[in-house]
């Protein structure tokens, strides 16, 4: 076993509670998707990923089971289920480097970025997702479209459950939206470093047809970002979900006609949250919202930001949801929500810190760039919603739709 196995070192991955015949379980995904394979692993063993922090070897691993979790596992079967991870690259090491520089080439050398969730979250005929759409928008009675518009927020959970948020936001800004001939989407980046604003000069692709990228736009922003950073986590576009949900509403509500995109994720603001500082006290974003205000000036441009808000219940680590605290959340997310419609990044931003992100905004970033380079603006709330997370409906996830003007 090599040393980066002996000391292995758990990558950032995909982790989700799930029931199996009366067990529980953690499934285990990778986001970058270098295999297609998952891992189940028994929930008693779950704190062998915690521990996998490349500081343990097997023996270590296998002692702070037992001291600190109760848990005897054979070593036999430990090295099994490490040596499962590193086939599939869930581990920090070589071969998963290997496994990823290969994948990046194969990414950047396609004709474009292929829609990764058709067929498993919309269906990946165009007609059979037509009509998916349609129903969803014959469902709701959204209120009169707006003709003047900048920019939208728009839900990246998947359509069974936020189908009646995207329908009804994207039904209203659907004249701006038509009219638009450059379109900035802002997504989150679920596995992104802190801080990380991340490119690709890749098109995206929907069941409806390619989204062509605007290159000299990328190129400008990789310049102000530096290419190194701004495509260090480019691989990361091809498995992450946010922006080609909002892509496929932006493409079916143009009635499948292309328009430039430039498709950026955004990282986690951690450190901006535990800190003192605005994240546009950082010169380099500072350098991104300025080179982007300058790409849209004289453009008919829509700034989309593709996120959720809160992720609260035992789906999510936290306790399970009452009534009382349902209400709670609710009222929270009214406070962030009476910014974000005000056009109010700072006072967003700082309700975030004050709350310590308690309840796990899944849209902190995209939100706040939006309103930094919209600003001044002000906005509707179109929908809110709040959608089940686990089966025993004691965990939530909340949405919401919001056009600026």
């Amino acid at each position: 076993m090599g040393e980066a196995v002996r000391y292995p070192k758990l990558r950032p991955v995909d982790l989700r509670p799930m029931n199996r015949n009366g067990r529980s379980y953690i499934l285990v995904r990778d986001p970058l998707r270098l295999s297609d394979q998952m891992v189940l692993i028994p929930q008693p063993l779950a704190p062998v990923l915690a521990l996998c922090d490349g500081t343990r070897d097997l023996r270590a691993i296998r002692a702070a089971l037992m001291v600190r979790y109760g848990v005897r596992v054979d070593e036999e079967a430990l090295r099994a289920l490490i040596a499962t991870l590193d086939e599939l690259y869930l581990l920090d090491n070589s071969r998963f480097a290997e496994a990823q520089a290969r994948a990046l080439e194969d990414y950047r050398h396609a004709p474009f970025r292929p829609p990764m969730l058709a067929g498993e979250v919309y269906p990946a005929d165009p007609e059979d997702l037509r009509r998916m759409i349609r129903r969803f928008r014959e469902e709701v009675a959204p209120d009169a479209p707006v003709s003047e518009g900048r920019g939208l927020l728009s839900p990246h959970i998947d359509y069974a459950r936020g189908g009646r948020t995207y329908a009804r936001v994207w039904a209203r800004a659907a004249p701006f939206v038509r009219e638009a001939d450059l379109v900035i989407l802002l997504g989150t980046d679920h596995y992104g470093e802190d801080g990380a604003i991340t490119l690709t000069r890749q098109h995206y692709a929907t069941p409806f047809g390619v989204l062509p990228t605007a290159q000299p736009i990328v190129d400008a922003l990789a310049r102000a970002l530096g290419e190194e950073a701004a495509f260090a986590g480019e691989l990361r576009h091809r498995g992450e979900h946010s922006i080609e949900l909002a892509a496929v509403w932006l493409h079916a509500i143009r009635e499948e006609k292309p328009v430039e995109l430039v498709p950026i994720l955004c990282g986690p603001f951690v450190s901006f949250i535990e800190g003192d500082l605005d994240p546009m006290d950082d010169p380099r974003i500072a350098r991104f919202l300025e080179t982007l205000r300058a790409a849209v000036a004289g453009r008919r441009a829509v700034v989309v930001a593709a996120g959720d808000l809160s992720h609260v219940g035992p789906a999510f680590g936290g306790r399970p949801l009452d009534l009382r605290g349902r209400a709670r959340l609710k009222a929270e997310d009214e406070s962030l929500i009476a910014h974000m419609v005000a056009g109010d990044a700072a006072g967003f931003f700082a309700r975030i810190r004050e709350t310590r992100d308690r309840n796990n905004v899944c849209g902190v970033s995209p939100i706040y760039l939006a309103l930094r380079l919209l600003g001044p603006t002000t906005g509707e709330l179109v929908d809110y919603e709040l959608c089940p997370a686990d089966e025993a409906g004691t965990s939530v996830v909340s949405i919401c739709g919001i056009l600026w003007r």
